[in-house]
């Protein structure tokens, strides 16, 4: 506790006496200023007491009194002592009521009382006051030490929420609460989420404010990286105090090294689940479950998923150099511009479809950045919040991640896919934009499947691509209608240029050939059902077919020249 008025008072050396303002005396003292100044107002800075003797005042003028003690008390002087026997015998009876009109604490001072004994006396309390909070800092920061090293975290916030006489809490990279003390301080965290997504914006380190008095919360970042990995909040209900902030500073230390280690070993598990995933893509599934020893827990004996995602960005440069247009609506950034090109090596193999398909080798690649930071950190946080293992590899320009089926991790991408679309598709975020993930679900599969699993979540990848949506399943695509793949511009481009013809010669209004053509095919070649559809003879239906057969130079015959008629109908059927 700083020195008060009543700390003075009570001094035994000092031998001061008040005169006024005695309700007043638990005000803290900052320092003892003596000045003989008619306005020493304006070299104030609130908190002192003041010292004079009236040397220049005229302190038996009510009137001037009033004045000089209601510009003290505006000024947030403590206090007023005043000394006798040097001007006057004893304090004017003026000075003593204006003080005790404004409520500020008055003290007569002993002639045999120097100011300076005084200042010293105040300076030796507030010495005693910081070595005791210097005291209780390295106490305290001793304290929260122990407890980070037995207790991890949670065992240190559980101090500092005791150190603060408040409530602590630690969120992680995406604002969620990962650890609160006392229990009850998850709710009122959990409402500073939008704060602590504000807080994770700023350049490290950063600091912010929240609440009034009553009801004081600071949030800090933690972690030494561009960007913050944790935060943690410090709710208390009044200002704190130095030896409060020192527990402050000590646990924002050592949650930054924590933070930092963890960061270091996170690195350190990904080069290993780089190699796991590899032999599990090789077909060594027991020399995966060696190197992995229980980094993964049963997460390669369960059914998992397997996710590859990649930036929109990564897409439309893939979609470029393969010599094909990017999905509708996206736009064909060079490969030169995509964020993560320059991380994977341009002749990196990659899957090809077939019996003999195999998946490309998994390289650990620099930590993902841009939309794939923030995809992996959502997903490894709901994987942490649910106590769930979780394998994320970063390969080059893309993330790979292996899941269990049904758990969280898999639930969180999902769930983040879906907002992506549901903010594209209500306007919020213009259509593919290429700070936003594109992801291929695998479908459920064991250690012994994972390149069929990984051939799966490229097939779901490059049919979302193609769909311009955020997340496809292996599931929609095994058991939805291949027509749906159609929606490539490249195949548009092949059935405008195979129906071109046909198309100019019913634009000159010599016959319906197109629409012929349909019917026909769609009945199976079934040459009276389709007449009756169109409404015309069938003599009519075998001469227009054999004008198609004239003008294309192809047999309707040959079955696979009817397939590729009517793929080439279905893919440019929206377009007539």
């Amino acid at each position: 506790m700083p020195p008060t008025l009543a700390s003075l008072v009570h001094h035994s050396a000092l031998k001061l006496t008040v005169r006024a303002g005695e309700e007043r005396l638990a005000t803290p003292v900052r320092w003892a200023h003596a000045s003989e100044l008619a306005d020493p107002v304006p070299y104030m800075e609130g908190g002192e007491l003041l010292l004079i003797t009236a040397l220049k005042l005229d302190a038996e003028d009510p009137e001037a009194m009033r004045r000089y003690v209601r510009r003290l008390g505006q000024a947030g002087v403590a206090g007023l002592g005043f000394a006798v026997g040097v001007h006057y015998a004893t304090i004017p009876d003026a000075l003593v009521d204006a003080a005790a009109e404004e409520g500020l604490p008055l003290l007569e001072v002993p002639r045999r009382t120097p100011f300076l004994a005084i200042s010293k006396a105040v300076s030796a309390a507030i010495s005693a006051e910081q070595y005791q909070a210097v005291t209780a800092g390295f106490a305290a920061q001793r304290d929260l030490t122990k407890q980070a090293l037995s207790g991890g975290p949670a065992g240190l916030l559980a101090a500092l929420a005791a150190q603060v006489d408040g409530w602590a809490a630690l969120y992680d990279a995406t604002g969620a609460v990962a650890a609160s003390a006392p229990e009850w301080a998850a709710r009122r965290a959990a409402r500073l989420t939008p704060e602590v997504e504000r807080l994770h914006a700023r350049t490290p380190p950063a600091s912010l404010v929240v609440g009034g008095e009553a009801d004081r919360v600071e949030l800090h970042t933690l972690g030494t990286s561009r960007r913050p990995r944790a935060a943690l909040a410090v709710g208390t209900g009044a200002p704190l105090g130095t030896a409060e902030r020192y527990a402050v500073h000590s646990a924002i230390a050592l949650l930054t090294l924590t933070t930092e280690r963890s960061r270091s070993l996170h690195e350190a598990e990904q080069r290993v689940g780089a190699a796991v995933l590899r032999m599990l893509l090789a077909g060594e599934p027991e020399h995966a479950r060696t190197a992995a020893g229980s980094l993964y827990g049963d997460l390669l004996d369960a059914p998992y998923r397997l996710i590859i995602a990649e930036a929109a960005s990564a897409t439309a440069a893939r979609a470029h150099a393969d010599g094909r247009t990017a999905p509708h609506g996206a736009p064909t950034t060079p490969p030169a511009a995509a964020p993560h090109a320059a991380a994977r090596p341009v002749d990196a193999p990659r899957p090809v479809t077939g019996e003999r398909a195999v998946a490309a080798p998994v390289r650990p690649g620099e930590p993902p950045a841009g939309p794939l930071a923030a995809l992996a950190e959502h997903v490894e946080a709901a994987a942490a919040r649910a106590g769930e293992a979780l394998l994320v590899v970063p390969d080059g320009e893309r993330l790979v991640l292996l899941t269990t089926d049904g758990g969280a991790a898999a639930r969180a991408c999902v769930g983040y896919a879906a907002a992506l679309d549901q903010a594209r598709t209500t306007a919020q975020a213009p259509a593919g934009r290429t700070d936003e993930p594109v992801m291929g679900l695998s479908a459920p599969a064991g250690p012994i499947a994972a390149t069929s699993a990984y051939r799966q979540a490229e097939q779901a990848l490059s049919v979302a691509r193609r769909r311009g949506r955020a997340l496809v399943e292996h599931e929609e695509v095994a058991t939805g209608s291949v027509v749906q793949l159609l929606s490539d511009d490249a195949v548009r481009a092949f059935a405008d240029g195979l129906l071109r013809a046909l198309r100019e010669h019913d634009a000159t209004g010599r016959g319906d050939l197109v629409a012929s053509l349909r019917a026909w095919l769609s009945r199976h070649g079934q040459w009276d059902a389709a007449a009756a559809e169109l409404g015309v003879h069938r003599h009519t239906l075998r001469y227009r077919m054999r004008r198609v057969e004239e003008i294309l130079g192809r047999s309707l015959d040959d079955p696979d020249v009817r397939m590729e008629l009517w793929l080439a109908l279905k893919a440019t059927s929206g377009t007539e």
